[in-house]
């Protein structure tokens, strides 16, 4: 094990092949991870030579092993959301800060946290995992940053009793216009059959897709309220971005008044698409939104969006 040396790559993908759990490793080297998303990362060092003509693919206990051999940074916050509400937006302006690695939605993390392992080796393994994604692989990085796929809020529990030190939030939005972007393109959680058995399941049969939208949305929002009011995360509206990157989110993520200014340089680009400037939709999405979306938003998401916003106003009063 001390021969071990994966400097440089990063765990990609992690499966069962034969019963036996697998990594699949990528070489990323000493790039800095920019991109919206982990997949996009992947997606563009896989384009690499190197990578296509060198694959490194590893038991699931090699995790363990390269902590052990080279302990990472443990992650200094998760950022946990309700989809399409400014988590892309907090990720992407911490990713401008060299001294910090942003992982955003890792698809190993997931697998791992919704897997059937044992639960000590499924600890184990997630432990390994962000151990790796933490390796200093530029030499200056001091915080590592977790954002995790909205539906990982059912997994919450899991992940905190990982790391219980660790500070998080949820950043969550208006559920009409949560409801109107899923209409217009909808994510995995938000596709009958999709993602597998999840947190967000509620057993009823689907009868159309707003009403399979606003039940969803509901249950996420509520998920994310519960584990506010009982495990100290704090909620965070799309409405305070991004501006709460210079107030409270500056003091949550422990950033100084340059490296404050600096995150929200990167705020008049569009999160999602960096070479677009960012344009506030909230009011077009609601306009948009019909009449029968509207009553099932109301039926199913409204009320735990208000108690979010109770939970956050009173943090905001003490």
């Amino acid at each position: 094990m001390a021969s071990l040396n994966l400097h440089g790559w990063l765990p990609i993908r992690i499966w069962k092949a034969t019963g036996q759990w697998q990594v699949d490793w990528c070489w990323f080297g000493d790039s800095p991870l920019r991109q919206p998303f982990f997949r996009e990362a992947v997606e563009q060092a896989l384009q690499l030579p190197f990578n296509q003509a060198f694959r490194r693919q590893t038991p699931l206990s090699t995790l363990a092993d390269w902590q052990a051999v080279s302990p990472g940074l443990a992650p200094s916050a998760f950022i946990l959301h309700a989809s399409r509400c400014g988590s892309t937006l907090i990720s992407q302006m911490l990713a401008r800060l060299d001294d910090h690695i942003v992982i955003s939605e890792p698809a190993p993390l997931d697998t791992l946290l919704r897997s059937d392992l044992p639960d000590v080796e499924r600890r184990a393994a997630i432990a390994g995992l962000l151990s790796a994604y933490g390796q200093r692989r530029r030499g200056m990085e001091q915080r590592l940053v977790i954002k995790l796929d909205a539906w990982n809020i059912g997994e919450w529990p899991l992940l905190q009793a990982c790391f219980p030190d660790t500070p998080w939030l949820f950043v969550y939005r208006d559920p009409l216009e949560i409801a109107v972007s899923h209409l217009r393109r909808p994510g995995m959680h938000m596709v009958p059959g999709m993602l597998g058995a999840c947190v967000l399941d509620d057993g009823l049969p689907f009868v159309g897709r707003e009403d399979f939208i606003a039940r969803r949305l509901g249950r996420l929002l509520e998920a994310g309220r519960l584990h506010c009011a009982d495990s100290g995360g704090l909620a965070v509206n799309y409405s305070e971005l991004p501006e709460a990157m210079a107030g409270r989110l500056a003091s949550f993520f422990r950033l100084n008044a340059t490296q404050g200014e600096q995150a929200l340089a990167g705020s008049a680009q569009h999160a999602k698409q960096p070479s677009q400037m960012f344009v506030a939709d909230g009011d077009s999405k609601r306009r948009e939104a019909s009449t029968l979306l509207r009553a099932h938003v109301e039926r199913c998401a409204r009320s735990p969006y208000e108690a979010l916003e109770r939970l956050r106003l009173h943090d905001l009063a003490d």
